[in-house]
């Protein structure tokens, strides 16, 4: 006879490798004493709907049981999900982790625990392994299937699209359907079978771990994600449900949310039998009462809600665990319930420190049969969690003790594991001694809340909360930790939120130099290991793919572009009635026809690029290793938007009158600039669209040079290239006269002092630090030279920033002459006008020749044409405000008459990572002609990133632009992380020495910040070290001759 087949446990269908469990710990401490004795049978459902058993001691608390399950699937991110059963009286409640497991269930061999989501994060971003999603996308499935995710035909069709892709695989109808009538996601779900198949479709390619990153991305937009109801009573007697969430406690009638109480608001929660109350802080503003108290369907039903709300509060919005209150020496009243494990701030540290092996697992629903992780989207969350509010941490419960509870990690030592569907001869899986637990957080932490049960009379006052010491934050100061750029009121609504940080500001709001702190840390993302090389060979070879993917990477980024402007500011603008209705006409309905059209081109693409890979299991024959029939088609498509292209000239114009006419206006938009998605100045965004059709033209070059005349996608390719030549050379002459007017603009608001910098016929063409020698010896200054005029600055010690206008030199009769001799000063040079002569030096021999280059250009220029006189560079600027706003503004002055006039209240801040404080603080200059040339040589991708001292890699979405990397968790993300200004960095291939044996490695360094960063193949290697050398030296003289008799100088 054969031997017995044995069954997979679902430890092994997960991949789990026997005492994998990973230890939290921190060095030296000793996990606690697992107790001893009698061992009790526990059933647990899991979320694939398959049933295991655990034996665990009988005085072991539930902590121990939710230690083995993790063990046993190897999830490192065990604090999301938690263990639910149905107590005595039939009411679902969670297993308490500090309370002895026998005292919670009575007959624990009749009771079937339910491993599920407890805790729902609102970004499925900071989920950050693989198996994580995919139990929760598990969850979402559940949750449809029970009818608690509702939403309407579209999301629902849309959901389980995605989980069909991931279960088996790319489009083929008759499969879809076939699979369809045999599973049933949502009750109604005959009704939804063609949309749901049409859905699929546009699937083509999606790998099953992206498929639980978009179910996530659909589903945590639904109202009722996450969302468990809670029947209740106001106090007329209407029937209501309460339920609890990351951000706060909220109200329902039936299935619709009619209100929401932020954490921030909430000063005390309690119950007293049945009632369950809510003690808010006191607004003058709102029209709610102190206390707000609901009526329950009993005691028991009270509480448990209760308790579920102090466990999100103290996950969501403390730093670490609380700790427990020591025991009273006569008696306690109240609850001596209290959250027992990690934080979210915790989860999150722990997981980006990488104290962790990503383990390859398997889907059981999956036909795929794909593993690994998730590859093609980094997930980690931002850089640091934000900190909270003093007001929103002092949240209390009451005055009841805290019994003193044991260490947040237990050990499940003396667990096993069994299955019910292993039959009698399946040996148990040994378990491992450590599990997830807590780690200690690296910061001061709050007080913790205090819990109330049933008194009469608890603390109306609430602890004071021990401050945070300032730290820099990608993030914002909200009430709630990940509420990014909105925090909800009490109302249900959004308040926008005023105390955020720039990305290169420091908290005290002093501004950190660029090379100092350029704000790229460890922590950003996770690290990656060597399974990325193994998928980057399997890409096609070919240098014609790799061209194709960066039109694919470089209009994602085109899109988000698009977006600013469309829908953010758009949405920022309809709140606001300072923009004229003619500006909003001529602005915005020029944008989304370009946002539909590329949304469109970019799908086009992006299928066609997973045919070329071979991605695609869809039956579809032909020829798809090309890419010029897509552009061609989508080029040709565009010439019927050129009349929104050319709009935009004209809408950039507009809007700049109307801030140089409108205060209010101009207050708005500086405040958008302020807003992280707002990446670049507003302006440059009005001129993307004449930008990307020079990124077309260039690609399609490479793309004609590439392809040999024989080739099948060259006739495309070449007749592509005919159109957009054709349309970029009609709109060139516009392009250069707009980037020089956005140029003057953007320079405009780093200058203070100097009025009408903005004329006709007045050309930048160069701005830099230099150093002016006089009677206290050099002292470092900014100068801006332009076509008549030669500006020097000093930086002002104004909260703005901005550079404080000293003096101005007529260009007309001016004299430069090397003087280093005359002076003993190295790159010396002396500028002789009619009215003043200065000494300055430069910072390098190179600085001094660009700088002499540039000014004897400048001057004959000004010899040879009536250029403008400088009295229009007024220091005094009249008024052209229009009445009522100036009338406005006095009397706003008059009302906060001991207000100081440089405070933040009074001025506004000012962006302290410009091009020009970026000149100032690297010591060196850049001109028109390296602007233009940046524009032309914008790149996006996905890159690995080493910093010196670190041995993983981490990989970013990158974006190149305006001198400067941004970057971002994926290419999903609407703002950065962090930039890393690029001027004055050194581009180079490590050496043999730096021990970096890996292909495609480039190396970024200025003084002592070294970066490596790592690309997927040569071509795109290649790319990314021509664009950033376009960054970090200037073209040659030649190529700057020649550039400049293209703008007209």
């Amino acid at each position: 006879m054969g031997e017995i087949e044995q069954k997979p446990t679902p430890a092994s269908r997960l991949g789990a490798p026997e005492n994998s469990g990973i230890s939290t710990l921190e060095r030296g401490q000793k996990p606690p004493p697992t107790p001893s004795g009698k061992l009790m049978t526990v059933k647990i459902q899991m979320l694939d709907d398959t049933q295991e058993t655990f034996e665990v001691p009988q005085r072991a608390p539930g902590k121990v049981l939710l230690d083995a399950v993790c063990n046993h699937l190897n999830l490192v991110e065990g604090d999301y999900f938690g263990l639910e059963f149905p107590d005595h009286k039939k009411i679902m409640v969670w297993l308490d982790l500090l309370k002895p497991i026998a005292k919670q269930i009575r007959r624990p061999k009749h009771v079937v625990l339910k491993f599920v989501v407890k805790f729902f994060p609102p970004d499925h971003t900071q989920l950050q392994e693989e198996l994580t999603r995919y139990l929760f996308a598990l969850q979402v499935k559940q949750d449809l299937a029970q009818g608690r995710l509702t939403c309407n035909d579209t999301s629902a069709a849309l959901l389980i699209s995605h989980i069909v892709q991931s279960e088996i695989g790319d489009f083929d109808e008759a499969l879809d359907r076939e699979h369809l009538a045999k599973n049933k996601y949502v009750p109604q779900q005959d009704a939804l079978e063609d949309r749901i198949v049409e859905f699929h479709h546009s699937h083509i390619g999606q790998t099953p771990a992206e498929s639980d990153f978009q179910l996530l991305e659909v589903a945590r937009r639904l109202e009722m994600y996450g969302i468990r109801l809670h029947p209740a009573k106001d106090r007329e007697g209407t029937k209501i449900n309460l339920a609890v969430a990351n951000t706060g406690i909220l109200v329902f009638q039936g299935f619709t949310k009619i209100n929401a109480f932020n954490w921030a608001k909430v000063r005390k929660l309690s119950f007293k039998r049945k009632r369950f109350l809510i003690k808010l802080r006191p607004d003058v503003n709102s029209s709610y009462q102190d206390t707000l108290e609901f009526l329950m369907a009993g005691r028991d039903f009270c509480k448990a809600f209760w308790k579920i709300c102090v466990e999100h509060h103290a996950f969501f919005r403390l730093f670490e665990e609380p700790k427990p209150k020591p025991k009273p020496v006569l008696f306690s009243r109240g609850s001596s319930f209290r959250f027992s494990g990690r934080t979210q701030k915790q989860v999150l540290d722990y997981v980006r420190e990488g104290g962790h092996k990503k383990v390859q697992f398997e889907r059981k629903h999956s036909k795929i049969h794909s593993t690994g992780s998730l590859a093609s989207r980094p997930t980690a969350s931002n850089s640091e969690v934000p900190k909270q509010s003093p007001q929103s941490a002092s949240l209390t419960f009451g005055e009841g003790s805290e019994s003193p509870g044991g260490q947040s990690c237990q050990q499940a030592k003396d667990a096993k594991v069994s299955t019910l569907e292993s039959g009698p001869h399946q040996s148990p899986t040994p378990l491992s001694k450590n599990s997830p637990g807590s780690r200690a957080a690296d910061r001061t932490t709050v007080v913790p809340p205090e819990e109330e049960e049933e008194e009469e009379g608890g603390k109306e006052g609430t602890q004071p909360s021990q401050r945070q010491p300032p730290q820099p934050s990608t993030g914002s100061l909200t009430g709630s930790p990940h509420l990014s750029e909105l925090s909800v009121t009490s109302q249900g609504g959004v308040a926008p939120t005023n105390a955020t940080l720039s990305p290169n500001l420091s908290p005290d709001t002093k501004q950190a130099s660029p090379l100092v702190s350029p704000l790229l840390n460890d922590q950003a993302c996770p690290r990656t290991d060597d399974e990325e090389e193994g998928r980057r060979k399997r890409f096609p070879t070919d240098k014609a793919y790799f061209i194709a993917k960066e039109v694919s990477t470089t209009e994602r980024t085109y899109l988000k572009d698009l977006e600013v402007i469309a829908s953010w500011f758009q949405s920022t603008v309809s709140k606001d009635d300072s923009m004229p209705e003619a500006l909003k006409s001529l602005i915005f309905p020029n944008f989304e026809p370009l946002h539909k059209f590329h949304t469109n081109f970019l799908k086009e693409i992006e299928q066609r690029l997973a045919l070329w890979e071979g991605r695609s299991n869809a039956h579809i024959k032909g020829d798809y290793q090309r890419i010029g029939d897509v552009m061609l088609k989508n080029i040709q498509g565009m010439k019927h938007l050129a009349a929104h292209l050319w709009k935009h000239s004209e809408a950039l114009e507009a809007l700049e009158t109307s801030i140089k006419s409108s205060r209010r206006l101009e207050h708005f938009c500086r405040d958008f600039e302020l807003q992280k998605v707002c990446y670049l100045p507003l302006n440059t965004f009005l001129l993307r669209p004449l930008h990307r059709l020079m990124h077309y033209k260039q690609v399609l070059e490479r793309l004609c040079k590439h392809h040999p005349p024989s080739h099948a996608d060259f006739r495309d390719c070449r007749a592509a290239l005919a159109e957009i030549t054709e349309m970029v050379a009609q709109l060139h002459g516009t392009m250069i006269k707009m980037e020089n007017f956005q140029k003057l603009h953007e320079l405009k608001k780093d200058l203070i002092g100097i009025d009408n910098l903005v004329i006709p016929g007045r050309e930048f063409i160069r701005l830099g630090s230099l150093s002016k020698l006089s009677g206290k010896g050099l002292q470092q200054r900014m100068f801006f030279l332009f076509n008549d005029v030669l500006l020097y600055t000093s930086r002002g010690l104004t909260a703005s920033n901005q550079f404080k206008v000293h003096g101005q030199l007529p260009l007309y009769g001016m004299t430069i002459e090397e003087s280093e001799e005359e002076w003993g000063v190295p790159h010396c040079l002396t500028l002789r006008g009619q009215r003043q002569s200065i000494i300055v030096a430069a910072s390098s021999r190179s600085e001094m020749e660009k700088w002499t280059e540039d000014i004897q250009m400048a001057i004959d220029l000004a010899e040879k044409s009536n250029g403008p006189t400088p009295e229009l560079l007024a220091s005094s600027p009249p008024d052209n405000k229009s009445p009522d706003e100036a009338t406005a503004a006095d009397q706003e002055s008059e009302d906060d008459l001991s207000a100081s006039r440089t405070s933040l209240e009074r001025q506004a801040p000012h962006r302290g990572n410009t091009m020009v404080h970026v000149c100032w603080h690297r010591n060196t200059s850049v001109s028109m002609v390296d602007f233009s040339i940046a524009v032309e040589n914008q790149l996006s991708g996905n890159l690995l990133r080493k910093f010196k001292n670190s041995n993983g890699w981490q990989k970013l979405w990158v974006v190149f632009t305006n001198f400067c990397l941004f970057f971002y968790k994926s290419h999903q993300d609407n703002h950065p992380l962090a930039s890393l200004p690029l001027l004055g960095y050194s581009l180079t291939i490590p050496s043999e020495s730096e021990n970096i044996h890996k292909d495609y490695v480039f190396k970024l360094h200025f003084k002592s910040h070294v970066y490596y960063f790592r690309a997927e193949s040569e071509y795109t290697f290649e790319r990314w070290m021509e664009v950033i050398r376009s960054a970090t030296s200037s073209a040659s003289r030649a190529h700057i001759l020649s550039h400049k008799e293209s703008h007209l100088y």
